[in-house]
């Protein structure tokens, strides 16, 4: 997923987590899954970085390190994109995540 064209919040937002959790039932079960949702952004997001400043390495450690203009921009629009969070919760917000719990799809099958 493009994380770059997200029209997620890029600050935090008070939400009405019960109104949420409609579509589990539970708001302990909502916040699990914004928070699962959340962790795998934020592995991909720092994946995607580190590959572009992967470029930017230098293999003789006797250089002498100066700042790259390209590399510090790089960063600068990681940075200013909206956190983790706020892009899972605004897709579990307009339905965009897939979620089950074994354990209900468990109980139903036994029913």
């Amino acid at each position: 997923m493009d994380y770059k064209k997200t029209n997620a919040p890029l600050t935090t937002v008070t939400r009405d987590m019960i109104a949420m959790a409609e579509q589990t039932g539970n708001v302990y079960e909502t916040v699990c899954i914004i928070g699962k949702r959340a962790n795998q952004i934020s592995a991909d997001l720092k994946k995607e970085l580190e590959k572009k400043l992967q470029e930017f390495a230098s293999t003789d450690n006797n250089e002498e390190v100066s700042e790259n203009r390209e590399q510090i921009e790089i960063s600068r629009f990681y940075e200013k994109l909206p956190k983790p969070t706020l892009i899972a919760t605004q897709e579990y917000i307009e339905h965009k995540l897939y979620f089950s719990n074994p354990l209900k799809e468990k109980d139903h099958l036994n029913d």
